[in-house]
């Protein structure tokens, strides 16, 4: 005997004491599932049958109901539940969550619930108890469905408790396994003439069983398929046959859901183009007529699709709606929400759900007509008043691609001109709520990301104190995480075990690029001062920034480096090529001093200053009571070490500082293209990245400085030796070292997702991280102790919200969904973690 149960429905138990709701629970549900009375009682009073209780303990089950049902997790009552008003909250309970609330009654015969209790010493109620709550049950049986719950089960003998099975049905708006490709495609509204052509366009061919696309896309209508246009009946037996053969998808429209009442003889007012339907189909045949009023009928009101990252609805759906269903779903879902005011032209005043939207799926739809499908916080109404003279439009999902075609004529006057759709949020493109409080953000590449309130906290004040305005933060780079520790005598990072790590991870090939002394730098160009308000949402023609989304010029300085990078990217060919009015670039910004001047001198500078005065002298002394028999060997020994030391600190950070006069002498070395119109470059290998990167030194040598590189094979022996002669060669002659990468960029290894890259650094340069005397034994045995793999975890961690961040940008995403990841970025930089490493 099978209970089908709507998912995420309210499973109210309904039965005398005795009955057995308890065990059924168990054997039926998960123990995270059943909230029981008694259980709730014994919460509050440590007694699960003190009566006294029961007020307190039913405003607790009520509330931990409330937070499951919020949730969408199906949630069970076990309670006698035999009188009306205790029903009757649980009924409002799951109406004001927008679930289906199911009951299952236990209407087991009197004898066998007085048995029951009979045989638990903690029921000592008399008979007469089981007998009223029978009485109650039975006077509500046949009301149950009035009251509200949309299915009930009765079982009556114990056999019927012992045969049944509980089956879970998901909703019918619950289609997250059907992935798509799709088609979206906005109010056609009879206008079958532009649908056929639209269809052309999208690719989609005549078959024996009607229209279909050749690589399986789906053509996916937000509703309104009829009404004022001139071929309504030709519109649906197109879209009828596209269902049918599994080439479309379609969601119910207020106009279908009008028309169906009037056809089946209900009474409605026939307006708005209804009666243009109503004619046209009076000239088809009844069989037709049957099967269009039974295909409108049983249209769904809203889909959730691809994994619950698409929403369909027609006039739209707020996120606390997605996937559920109640009449207040439906309604909203077909005909949006109003303010109950109306316009100059009659109309409704619609409230602007769109501009406040902040959930993950996209929602697609119609209803409202504009004149351009434009992006609104991850949403986009379809509809471009195709009937009224405008255009009928698709949106290629997930490619994001906008198609119209344009109207043959005015088929309908619109009550009211066609306008711009939703606007946006004038100035505050960003809310508070978008970052602050513990945050989980979801990443294609390494799945949940969380934040914690602190983490967004410490990012909120560096974000509003220091960085650029948000809409050009893109990206922030992650962090590096340094190779294993080397066991080699002298070195506390050694190429080999950057090449183990890979070989280990299942790359093969792997870049070495040489780490360049400067800072790292991102720099967003635009083609012209045109592209920034359009694309953006703010004037300039880019930005470069450090890795905390900082400014490093002012502005006129980097209006000016812009200006020639702007020129470079044109001189190179890559606007054209890679079809795109803006570039984001990785980049070194050189020289180091340029960003670090400060720090260089209060730091660096100060230590090497006061080592320079002193430990010469102690030299000295120490050599003169030497000679005088004093015996200062070790000593001696020591500080003419740690004077040496000293002197290969200096030299190390004066590599880093050059003479710059404006930007006279500064440089970049651009080493990724991270993203363009449409494109996030992440998967393109290495090898293309810094091909580019050499057209753009080709376009302009002064500005653009090329990075060494080498490729290495790490299962190769000979191979990984060369390329360690070469590490050893660039940080002997003074280099920071280099960054070891796959060579097929994003990368997902043997355990998930690789690291994009570790740093190997030079000996010398070590230096200037651990001080001048870290070579010294005793220090380099207590360094190799330190511990690497929080950093390496908060390393993969920035570089997923990076990626998230860039395939967001290049989606054309709303700015909060960007900024999301960004703001994710700097707030994980305040962990405590070695600054050093």
């Amino acid at each position: 005997m099978k209970l089908t149960i709507p998912d995420m429905s309210l499973i109210v138990l309904v039965g005398a004491s005795g009955s057995g709701k308890s065990t059924f629970a168990r054997t039926h549900f998960k123990p995270t599932q059943v909230l029981s009375s008694d259980t709730f009682r014994g919460l509050v009073s440590d007694d699960e049958n003190d009566q006294s209780a029961t007020g307190d303990a039913f405003d607790a089950l009520h509330y931990v109901a409330a937070k499951r049902l919020a949730a969408g997790r199906v949630t069970v009552i076990d309670a006698t539940n035999v009188q009306k008003p205790s029903r009757a909250s649980l009924v409002k309970l799951a109406k004001e969550h927008d679930v289906l609330p199911t009951a299952i009654v236990l209407d087991l015969p009197e004898r066998v619930c007085l048995a029951r209790n009979e045989e638990r010493a903690d029921r000592a109620f008399g008979e007469h108890v089981i007998r009223r709550q029978r009485n109650d049950l039975r006077r509500s049986l046949k009301f149950l469905q009035k009251e509200g719950f949309r299915r009930v089960h009765v079982l009556r003998s114990e056999e019927e408790v012992a045969e049944a099975e509980i089956v879970i049905e998901p909703l019918l708006n619950d289609r997250r396994e059907v992935t798509g490709p799709f088609d979206v495609i906005g109010d056609v509204h009879g206008c079958r003439e532009e649908l056929e052509e639209l269809l052309a366009v999208l690719g989609y061919v005549q078959g024996a069983d009607g229209l279909a696309h050749p690589e399986g896309r789906v053509a996916l209508f937000v509703g309104d398929l009829v009404d004022r246009g001139p071929d309504t009946p030709g519109v649906l037996r197109l879209v009828m046959d596209m269902a049918a053969n599994g080439s479309a998808m379609v969601v119910c429209g207020n106009h279908e859901q009008k028309l169906v009442r009037a056809l089946q003889g209900k009474k409605v007012t026939v307006r708005h183009g209804l009666a243009e339907s109503l004619e046209q189909l009076a000239e088809q045949d009844e069989e037709f007529r049957a099967k269009a009023t039974a295909f409108c009928d049983g249209l769904v009101a809203h889909y959730v699709l691809d994994g619950g990252k698409l929403v369909v609805a027609h006039a739209g759906l707020p996120e606390r709606f997605h996937g559920r269903a109640s009449g207040r779903v439906r309604s909203t879902a077909l005909y949006g929400d109003t303010t109950g005011e109306t316009d100059e032209y009659g109309l409704p005043v619609r409230l602007p759900w769109a501009r406040d939207y902040r959930g993950a799926a996209t929602v697609l739809y119609g209803h409202t007509p504009t004149l351009d499908a434009e992006w609104v916080n991850n949403t986009m109404c379809l509809d471009t008043g195709c009937v009224f003279g405008g255009k009928l439009t698709a949106l290629r999902y997930p490619e994001r691609e906008v198609v119209s075609v344009k109207a043959k004529k005015v088929w309908y006057e619109p009550v009211r001109p066609l306008g711009p759709g939703t606007p946006t949020r004038p100035h505050a493109v960003l809310e508070l709520g978008d970052v602050t409080g513990k945050r989980i953000v979801e990443t294609r590449h390494h799945g949940r990301v969380g934040v914690s309130a602190e983490q967004s906290a410490a990012a909120l004040e560096v974000m509003s104190r220091f960085a650029l305005d948000p809409r050009w933060l893109l990206y922030l780079p992650p962090t590096m995480a340094p190779s294993a520790t080397s066991e080699q005598d002298g070195y506390l990072e050694h190429p080999e075990e950057a090449f183990a790590e890979f070989r280990a991870a299942g790359v093969q090939s792997v870049v070495c690029e040489e780490k360049h002394m400067g800072s790292r730098a991102v720099v967003l160009v635009c083609r012209d001062e045109t592209v920034a308000p359009a694309r953006f949402g703010i004037e300039g023609g880019g930005a470069v920034y450090t890795r905390t989304g900082r400014p490093f010029f002012a502005p006129d300085q980097n209006a000016q480096l812009l200006d020639r990078v702007r020129a470079a990217v044109g001189a190179a060919g890559l606007w054209e090529e890679l079809e795109s009015d803006w570039l984001l670039f990785d980049a070194e910004l050189l020289p180091w001093s340029v960003k670090a001047g400060s720090l260089i001198a209060d730091q660096y500078a100060s230590v090497g200053a006061a080592a320079q005065a002193v430990l010469p002298a102690a030299v000295s002394e120490l050599a003169a009571a030497a000679e005088r028999g004093v015996d200062v060997t070790a000593l001696l020994d020591r500080t003419r070490l740690r004077s040496s030391d000293a002197d290969a600190y200096r030299d190390a950070y004066r590599r880093y500082c050059w003479p710059t006069n404006g930007l006279d002498g500064v440089q970049l070395a651009p080493f990724q293209l991270l993203a363009s119109e449409k494109a996030a470059h992440q998967e393109r290998p290495h090898a293309w990245h810094l091909a580019l990167a050499t057209r753009l030194a080709e376009a302009d040598g002064d500005l653009f400085k090329l990075t060494g590189t080498r490729l290495v094979d790490t299962t190769d022996t000979a191979s990984v030796a060369e390329g360690t002669r070469w590490w050893l060669d660039l940080t002997e002659a003074g280099g920071e070292g280099m960054v070891v990468k796959p060579a097929a960029n994003l990368t997902r290894g043997t355990r998930g997702l690789v690291q994009p890259g570790v740093k190997v650094r030079g000996r010398e340069y070590l230096r200037i991280i651990y001080g001048p005397d870290y070579t010294l034994e005793e220090n380099l045995t207590r360094l190799r102790k330190r511990g690497l793999n929080r950093k390496r975890s908060l390393a993969l961690r920035e570089y997923a919200l990076g990626l998230e961040a860039l395939d967001r940008a290049a989606r054309g995403e709303p700015l909060w969904r960007v900024h999301e990841c960004v703001f994710a970025v700097l707030a994980m930089e305040s962990d405590p973690v070695d600054p050093r490493l």
